[in-house]
């Protein structure tokens, strides 16, 4: 099995610092022309993006995919809800985790696997501000280390 051509467009690395990421799914998007050229162009920005489920389908909210330079009027709003696309089983599955117990959908990443966009939707759980503070901490202490070594090292 031939493993298949994924390229990175962006990441929505605040999502990590805001949340623990307990599972994630990936969901195909449905996007209309000029919104992949702009996504070939590295153009979007999740940061405050977030996805919800209404009437069985799993929808992308926040997310800012900018206009295409050179699409007049074939551009879309560049903040329009754009529909995901899993499974019926998977979509049912997230909303009982959402509803019951607190966690959130968030789009981690937006990728391309062959020729076709992909979306990473991590189901998220909040975290507390000493929760940040613990992980800040920890990343600073591995820095001091591998610094340490580094310089014992050299």
């Amino acid at each position: 099995m031939a493993k298949e051509n994924t390229k990175t467009i962006t990441q929505n690395r605040q999502a990590y610092h805001d949340y623990f990421v307990d599972e994630t799914f990936e969901a195909g998007i449905e996007l209309c022309g000029t919104e992949v050229k702009s996504l070939r162009a590295g153009r979007v920005n999740l940061k405050d993006s977030w996805c919800s489920v209404v009437n069985g389908e799993l929808l992308l909210n926040g997310c800012h995919i900018s206009p295409y330079d050179f699409g007049n009027i074939f551009n879309k709003d560049p903040m329009r809800v754009r529909r995901l696309l899993m499974h019926k089983r998977e979509i049912m599955r997230l909303l009982g985790y959402v509803k019951q117990d607190g966690y959130s959908l968030i789009p981690l990443s937006f990728y391309f696997k062959g020729s076709r966009v992909k979306v990473q939707v991590g189901l998220c759980r909040g975290k507390k501000l000493y929760d940040k503070r613990a992980d800040l901490a920890e990343r600073a202490a591995k820095r001091d280390i591998e610094r340490a070594v580094k310089a014992r090292n050299s």
